[in-house]
Protein backbone atom coordinates (compact mmCIF):
# COMPACT_ATOMS: atom_id res chain seq x y z
CA UNK A 1 0.00 0.00 0.00
CA UNK A 2 1.37 3.25 -1.28
CA UNK A 3 1.24 6.30 1.37
CA UNK A 4 1.97 9.83 1.05
CA UNK A 5 2.81 12.21 3.79
CA UNK A 6 1.94 15.70 3.64
CA UNK A 7 3.72 18.08 6.17
CA UNK A 8 4.53 22.07 6.65
CA UNK A 9 0.70 23.21 7.40
CA UNK A 10 -0.25 25.46 10.13
CA UNK A 11 -1.83 28.93 11.01
CA UNK A 12 -0.33 31.77 9.09
CA UNK A 13 -1.27 35.57 8.71
CA UNK A 14 -2.33 37.30 6.00
CA UNK A 15 0.77 38.12 3.98
CA UNK A 16 2.84 35.06 5.08
CA UNK A 17 4.48 31.87 3.82
CA UNK A 18 4.36 28.05 4.17
CA UNK A 19 5.88 25.82 2.48
CA UNK A 20 3.96 22.22 1.87
CA UNK A 21 5.90 19.40 1.42
CA UNK A 22 4.32 15.79 -0.23
CA UNK A 23 6.72 12.62 0.33
CA UNK A 24 6.02 9.33 -0.28
CA UNK A 25 8.52 6.93 1.92
CA UNK A 26 10.73 4.60 0.17
CA UNK A 27 9.74 6.48 -3.17
CA UNK A 28 12.00 9.56 -4.46
CA UNK A 29 9.72 11.67 -6.31
CA UNK A 30 12.25 12.66 -9.00
CA UNK A 31 9.73 12.16 -12.12
CA UNK A 32 6.50 11.10 -11.14
CA UNK A 33 3.40 13.65 -11.86
CA UNK A 34 2.80 15.39 -9.04
CA UNK A 35 -0.48 17.64 -7.90
CA UNK A 36 -1.67 20.10 -4.84
CA UNK A 37 -4.95 20.43 -4.54
CA UNK A 38 -7.31 22.39 -1.97
CA UNK A 39 -10.41 22.16 0.21
CA UNK A 40 -12.30 25.17 1.51
CA UNK A 41 -14.62 24.80 4.10
CA UNK A 42 -18.03 23.63 2.44
CA UNK A 43 -16.41 23.57 -0.69
CA UNK A 44 -15.39 21.19 -3.75
CA UNK A 45 -11.50 20.02 -4.24
CA UNK A 46 -10.14 22.36 -6.57
CA UNK A 47 -6.45 21.80 -8.30
CA UNK A 48 -4.07 24.24 -6.74
CA UNK A 49 -1.11 23.26 -8.99
CA UNK A 50 0.64 20.25 -10.84
CA UNK A 51 4.00 19.50 -11.96
CA UNK A 52 4.80 16.58 -14.76
CA UNK A 53 8.08 15.89 -15.50
CA UNK A 54 9.58 19.28 -16.06
CA UNK A 55 6.72 21.73 -16.51
CA UNK A 56 4.47 22.87 -14.11
CA UNK A 57 0.98 24.41 -13.76
CA UNK A 58 -1.12 27.11 -11.86
CA UNK A 59 -4.44 27.62 -10.83
CA UNK A 60 -5.05 31.09 -11.75
CA UNK A 61 -5.64 32.29 -8.27
CA UNK A 62 -2.47 30.96 -7.10
CA UNK A 63 -0.20 32.48 -10.01
CA UNK A 64 2.85 34.78 -8.83
CA UNK A 65 2.19 33.58 -5.11
CA UNK A 66 2.29 29.64 -4.90
CA UNK A 67 5.31 27.51 -6.44
CA UNK A 68 5.91 23.79 -6.99
CA UNK A 69 8.68 22.21 -7.25
CA UNK A 70 10.90 19.20 -6.66
CA UNK A 71 13.65 18.84 -4.00
CA UNK A 72 15.62 16.41 -4.91
CA UNK A 73 17.80 16.28 -1.64
CA UNK A 74 14.56 14.95 0.10
CA UNK A 75 13.22 13.45 -2.79
CA UNK A 76 10.04 15.54 -2.31
CA UNK A 77 7.93 17.83 -4.24
CA UNK A 78 7.29 20.78 -2.14
CA UNK A 79 4.22 23.90 -2.81
CA UNK A 80 5.85 26.91 -1.71
CA UNK A 81 2.86 29.36 -1.23
CA UNK A 82 3.70 33.40 -0.50
CA UNK A 83 1.43 36.49 0.01
CA UNK A 84 -1.21 34.36 1.28
CA UNK A 85 -5.00 35.29 0.85
CA UNK A 86 -7.42 34.17 3.99
CA UNK A 87 -8.98 32.55 0.76
CA UNK A 88 -6.28 30.14 0.71
CA UNK A 89 -7.48 28.19 3.71
CA UNK A 90 -8.56 25.10 3.68
CA UNK A 91 -7.28 21.52 3.39
CA UNK A 92 -4.43 21.04 0.71
CA UNK A 93 -3.83 17.20 -0.93
CA UNK A 94 -0.77 15.74 -2.45
CA UNK A 95 -1.88 13.57 -5.51
CA UNK A 96 1.02 11.30 -7.28
CA UNK A 97 1.10 8.97 -10.04
CA UNK A 98 2.87 5.94 -9.59
CA UNK A 99 3.66 3.78 -12.64
CA UNK A 100 3.21 -0.09 -12.08
CA UNK A 101 2.30 -1.62 -15.50
CA UNK A 102 -0.41 1.36 -15.92
CA UNK A 103 -0.16 4.71 -14.05
CA UNK A 104 -1.94 5.08 -10.38
CA UNK A 105 -2.82 8.08 -8.57
CA UNK A 106 -2.42 8.21 -4.74
CA UNK A 107 -4.02 10.46 -2.34
CA UNK A 108 -2.37 12.04 1.18
CA UNK A 109 -4.66 12.97 4.23
CA UNK A 110 -4.33 16.98 3.63
CA UNK A 111 -2.32 18.95 5.81
CA UNK A 112 -4.61 22.48 6.97
CA UNK A 113 -3.56 25.41 5.88
CA UNK A 114 -5.28 28.59 8.26
CA UNK A 115 -4.67 31.98 6.62
CA UNK A 116 -5.97 34.17 9.53
CA UNK A 117 -4.97 37.06 11.48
Amino acid sequence: QVQLVESGGGLVQPGGSLRLSCAVPGLSLTANPVAWYRQAPGKGRELVANLDYVTSHYADFVKGRFTIARDKDKGTVDLQMNNLKSEDTGVYFCKVEIFANKWVAYWGQGTQVTVSS
